[in-house]
């Protein structure tokens, strides 16, 4: 399929980690035809991850409310009805004005292959495993590969149909010179300097089965600080900031708490300068595996072989010895998986990956 030329519409509104999946497919169709113009439908809180690509020539931002945020209040799906309703609406609008000549929907999804739909015309490619009538919507489907493949690699499938194969060069995340320098000064203002080390760590996430203890996430942070003189960044989004807040209240030394401090830009930013990320399995760990910062991860209820950090040179730190990992359930009341894990072991692996 010659795609030179063309206008090619990505449908893969969230997460914020499958939308940083989704990016070397993206950047391999734009290295083999520079020509064409290439559009993104994105939840609007996650348009930070690509705005300032030149693979990506238009961004597409659309708001519909989450029914399965933990944080999602009642009458959620109501919302999220109303929401989807209009946004149909307006991409309808939108497209009939300057339509797309390929739809390449790889999120799976019900909601999705609506709003792929919504195209006038135009070619639909999905995936031929997705579920909720999905498949429906489309003109042809591909095959996601092995169960066991990384989600990465899943969405490499359309890279193989479309005859674009990706490079090494293609596994990157593109922030810009503005985010950059809200980063820098926010990390001398917290007296960070430009040669000074720290970690990035990132203790929250949507799912509760994810999360360590605050009391663990306090010890490992003082070990950072006191044992090896490396200051510590507590990252994440404005609601995850009372959760951070707890945690370094917990501490003897004090942390740089960048909650809520930072834009999705910025933080990918600091991502890109920090030398290491210590975390749990979600979006921001994505994200820098593919800044190329280090990564020492969480694991208990999701499969590091299928989510985990993409590429070589990271460490995956999860109870081996348990039979119920990878269990996928967002509520458990026997969270031992993460919940036993000692800081110690968490400390000696990040200070033997980094040679601290």
């Amino acid at each position: 399929m010659n795609l030179a030329g063309k206008r090619i519409l990505i449908v893969k509104p969230s997460s914020l980690g499958d939308v940083v999946h989704t990016l070397p497919f993206v950047h391999a169709i734009k290295r083999k035809y520079p020509s064409c113009h290439i559009g993104w439908i994105v939840q609007r809180g996650f348009k930070g991850v690509i705005e300032y690509d030149p693979a990506v020539d238009e961004i597409i931002p659309i708001f519909i409310p989450s029914t399965s945020d933990p944080l999602a209040k009642s009458g959620a799906f109501f919302r999220a009805a109303k929401a989807t309703v209009v946004t149909l609406r307006e991409l309808r609008r939108r497209f009939e004005e300057c339509p797309y000549d390929l739809v390449l929907d790889l999120h799976a999804s019900f909601r999705s292959g609506l709003l792929g739909r919504t195209n006038p015309g135009g070619f639909r490619v999905g995936f031929a495993e997705a579920k909720e009538l999905n498949t429906s919507f489309q003109h042809v489907t591909i095959s996601e590969g092995p169960p066991l493949s990384h989600a990465v690699d899943k969405n490499l499938a359309f890279a193989q149909y479309l005859d674009c194969p990706v490079a090494p060069e293609d596994f990157r995340i593109v922030t810009g010179a503005e985010p950059r320098a809200g980063t820098r000064a926010f990390l001398e203002q917290a007296g960070i300097g430009s040669e000074d080390r720290f970690v990035y760590a990132n203790p929250a996430a949507r799912w509760a089965t994810k999360l360590w203890t605050v009391e663990a996430w306090a010890e490992l942070a003082d070990m950072f600080i006191g044992e090896s003189g490396v200051q510590v960044v507590f990252a994440g989004s404005p609601d995850d900031a009372p959760y951070i807040r707890s945690i370094a209240h917990r501490m003897k030394a004090s942390p740089i708490v960048a909650a809520g401090a930072l834009g999705l830009a910025e933080a990918v930013a600091l991502l890109e300068a920090a030398p290491v990320y210590v975390g749990v399995d979600s979006g921001p760990m994505h994200i820098a595996a593919f800044t190329g910062t280090r990564v020492v991860a969480l694991f208990g209820p999701t499969d590091p072989a299928k989510v985990g950090p993409y590429g070589k040179g990271h460490r995956v730190i999860r109870r081996e010895e348990l039979h119920c990992l990878g269990c996928r359930k967002r509520s458990c009341s026997n969270r031992v998986c993460l919940e036993d894990l000692a800081p110690r072991t968490v400390y000696r692996e990040t200070v033997d990956l980094m040679g601290w």
